[in-house]
């Protein structure tokens, strides 16, 4: 018989009540983790609906020139495009007007993708899309003006009027409204 009893006798021993010479055998534990994290964002878990279900985005990111307009426009003015993300996003809270006035202050100090990438997280988690192909903020980061273009495109493959006459009529009014 060796120092250390086999695995099978040690068994047999403990469960005979005996104690194999000092030998203890921890009874297997399930890991509790508790609830979910506090600071997880409540789409990454499912919720009421259900286990989380990730759809594809509509096309891919470097597909600016599905919509030759809208990449024109975005290469040229991304605050444009921008502001029309925004307003649809925030569903109305907030207008195409000011926040492409404030994506057009970012950037002059360089740092754009700062708040256009928390506008494309908010987006995942109002249409349940993966964060693809990496990170929100390193997608903005990196390619500012395809993630734009891909979240319009996204927008727009969803049935959604994004015409900058309908948005920035009804934005610039609520706009002079807010500053009144």
């Amino acid at each position: 018989m060796s120092m250390y009893p086999a695995v099978d006798e040690a068994e047999t021993y403990a469960i005979q009540g005996h104690n194999p010479g000092g030998y203890v055998i921890p009874a297997p534990a399930v890991p509790n983790y508790g609830t979910s994290h506090p600071y997880a964002a409540p789409y990454l878990t499912g919720g009421i609906r259900g286990p989380l279900q990730l759809q594809r985005w509509s096309t891919g990111l470097c597909r600016c020139f599905d919509d030759p307009a809208n990449c024109v426009v975005t290469c040229f003015c991304p605050c444009i495009t921008f502001g029309q993300i925004a307003e649809i996003v925030s569903k109305g809270t907030s207008t195409c007007t000011c926040e492409g006035a404030i994506y057009g202050a970012l950037a002059l100090i360089g740092f754009p993708c700062l708040y256009s990438c928390f506008y494309r997280s908010k987006m995942r988690a109002q249409y349940e899309l993966p964060e693809a192909p990496c990170m929100d903020c390193l997608v903005h980061f990196c390619c500012e003006t395809c993630a734009l273009c891909q979240e319009y495109r996204e927008l727009k493959n969803r049935g959604i009027d994004l015409s900058i006459d309908i948005l920035m009529h009804v934005g610039f009014a609520r706009c002079i409204e807010e500053l009144q």
